[in-house]
């Protein structure tokens, strides 16, 4: 089920994606490929040690060009920052264009979770948003894609051929709601093109 490798833009007011086991890597070398400035918010959801607050962001800052951050609550998107969710809490977005963080229940064994954080851009951005979800071995994230694609977003999963740990974009495959399976290298090239296309 490949579709066409660039459908037709939507003008894109975020890019949301969503991982677990295997994730960092590959959103290292996705960050390194984007250029600076990189004028779509990127908002990302990946699952983290809870007792383990520090060392991601170095890690992502070193790859990327653009800046990556911890969001606080109630602080404003912004143009051309990475934003990633902290761990132990629960990444959302309001509807005035700010981050809400949440200590409520786990998610799927999961916080932060990936189908909160998509449901609540879903919400919020619908079919202004491309939803990404990479390799992972649970199902945190799923539901959230198929709410995303409900709304109007692109939604693409990384190859499970190119995954680490493959059944998390599988079990999304199968709930029919992707409109692209793309390897690391396509995500990247799909995210530059979005710049290319003047659309933001």
């Amino acid at each position: 089920m490949k579709t066409q490798k660039f459908s037709p833009r939507k003008n894109i007011r975020a890019i949301v994606i969503g991982g677990s086991a295997g994730s960092i890597p590959v959103m290292c070398k996705i960050l390194s490929g984007l250029p600076a400035p990189f004028t779509i918010p990127l908002i990302v959801c990946l699952h983290r040690m809870k007792n383990v607050s520090e060392g991601m962001i170095e890690v992502f800052s070193n790859a990327s060009l653009n800046p990556v951050l911890e969001p606080n609550d109630k602080e404003e998107i912004k143009k051309g920052n990475v934003y990633l969710a902290p761990s132990n809490y629960h990444m959302l977005v309001e509807k005035n264009n700010t981050f809400s963080l949440s200590t409520d229940i786990l998610v799927n064994y999961s916080r932060p979770s990936i189908d909160l954080t998509f449901q609540s851009c879903s919400r919020i951005f619908g079919h202004e948003m491309v939803a990404i979800l990479l390799t992972g071995a649970n199902k945190d994230g799923v539901d959230g894609m198929c709410m995303a694609k409900k709304n109007g977003a692109t939604t693409i999963v990384q190859s499970p051929d190119d995954c680490i740990a493959p059944y998390m974009p599988q079990a999304a495959l199968e709930k029919r709601c992707i409109d692209h399976i793309f390897s690391t290298t396509e995500i990247t090239e799909y995210l530059i093109s979005l710049l290319k296309e003047k659309l933001v």
